[in-house]
């Protein structure tokens, strides 16, 4: 009988114009394929058989998380080499009998059968109308509340869950940590934000912006979070650095966001989770809640204009409901809302670098992060962070603070003339 790994090899070629994009390591253990591709090892006839019962990305995702499948090496490097094979050479167009000889291969190769058992690393399960506080709120659970520990043992001490701002990468003992700091600074001075400054934070995440708004700036700063772990562990942070007279944490949906006259907004990485149809709505919000002339930081990611982001792997286990749109139409979309847009910076790149620390930090720790969550939730987050590593590098997927300000009636917006005039900090009480 032929080797499995041949027979795998003329399964894929009936779907390439070129040479497979992979090399591939069978389960009895023969190998066939080009010798510098990928390596693509299958444990079990079950990844055919997952792919059978559930094609395309959804299946090839929960082979990986099962264990099934594995990818030899850097599992990112991995899939950004068979991706551009892929689209340096093309896909066939399967007629009726390539689909018959693709059917007799993988029968031959064990994939018949019952549907192998759905991995047990937790699946969101959102009911309800799209974007109601109800079903945002489950969403926001699925993501945010793996637990508290895990996402400590992930991130910097920050705990700032959002791009980092590389502005030394290359400098001996410049870290991840540094990186999140400069960022915050960042923001802090486009928001031209002084002692006294009242802010408004919504989707404060675990508190990094709000506490060190609170502790470099003395900013008074409303915290807002969907998530009642996040609520949680701000507080518990707060009081720990007591600064409880100048953050207020709340747990609510933005929507029942009361009051105005903030000095300052920002929505970091949290316009994601807005849908479409409500986008236009968040934005009255965020105008109304500022006084004129106050500033607005957007830090949101985006997709290219021909990138259709999201995926089947990303809705089913990482971020429901997700929503990404390119950055120009979320320009549109403030400005049409009443704010004036000042700057927009591109950070794509440093998410690249961002995600890779985290991914460092994942396998460095590999063993604390399975027993902390099991093996299969492990290997979504591996799965998770490898490809958006390669969508932020190969500009399928990119990130932008956006600053905007409330003109008043007049159209003034107090803004200096330059951007270093803008994000000089002021020393004002």
């Amino acid at each position: 009988m032929r080797p499995v790994a041949d027979r795998l090899i003329e399964l894929l070629g009936l779907f390439f114009t070129g040479p497979a994009p992979v090399r591939v390591r069978a389960w009895d253990g023969t190998e066939a394929g080009p010798q510098d591709a990928p390596l693509v090892v299958l444990r079990s006839p079950d990844a055919l058989r997952r792919l059978l019962w559930q094609p395309g990305e959804l299946g090839l995702a929960e082979a990986y998380i099962c264990g099934d499948l594995n990818v030899s090496g850097d599992l990112a490097e991995g899939l950004g080499r068979a991706w551009q094979a892929v689209r340096d050479q093309g896909t066939a167009r399967p007629h009726p009998a390539t689909w018959a000889r693709a059917g007799a291969l993988a029968l031959g190769l064990g994939a018949a059968g019952m549907p192998p058992p759905v991995p047990d690393a937790p699946r969101a399960r959102l009911r309800g109308r799209l974007h109601s506080s109800a079903r945002d709120r489950a969403a926001i659970s699925h993501h945010y509340d793996l637990s508290n520990e895990f996402y400590a043992l992930l991130l910097d001490p920050s705990m700032a869950y959002s791009c980092g701002y590389w502005t030394r990468p290359e400098a001996s003992g410049y870290t991840l940590a540094d990186a999140q700091r400069d960022k915050l600074e960042l923001i802090c001075r486009k928001l031209g934000l002084h002692q006294g400054s009242r802010v408004l934070d919504v989707g404060c995440g675990w508190g990094s912006f709000a506490l060190y708004a609170a502790r470099e700036y003395k900013a008074q700063v409303t915290a807002v979070t969907l998530s009642r772990a996040q609520r949680d562990a701000v507080l518990e942070r707060v009081a720990q650095e007591g600064l409880g007279d100048l953050v207020e944490v709340q747990l609510r949906h933005y929507r029942h966001v009361e009051g105005g006259g903030y000095d300052a907004a920002c929505a970091i990485e949290m316009g994601e989770h807005v849908g479409a149809g409500e986008y236009p709505a968040f934005v009255s919000l965020l105008h109304d809640a500022l006084r004129p002339r106050g500033r607005l930081l957007v830090q949101q990611m985006s997709r290219g204009s021909k990138a259709p982001g999201g995926g089947a792997f990303i809705e089913t286990y990482i971020a429901p409901d997700m929503h990404m749109r390119p950055v120009g139409r979320t320009v549109d979309l403030l400005e049409d809302g009443g704010l004036e847009v000042r700057s927009v910076e591109a950070l794509r790149e440093h998410y690249a670098r961002t995600i890779d620390a985290w991914r460092a930090t994942l396998e460095e720790r590999w063993e604390d992060f399975e027993a902390l969550v099991g093996e299969t939730t492990a290997r979504v987050w591996r799965l998770y962070l490898a490809g958006s590593s390669l969508a932020f590098r190969e500009g399928r997927m990119g990130v932008d603070q956006i600053l905007a300000v409330r003109p008043t009636r007049d159209g003034h917006c107090a803004m200096p003339l330059t951007p270093a005039a803008w994000y000089a900090r002021e020393s004002r009480s």
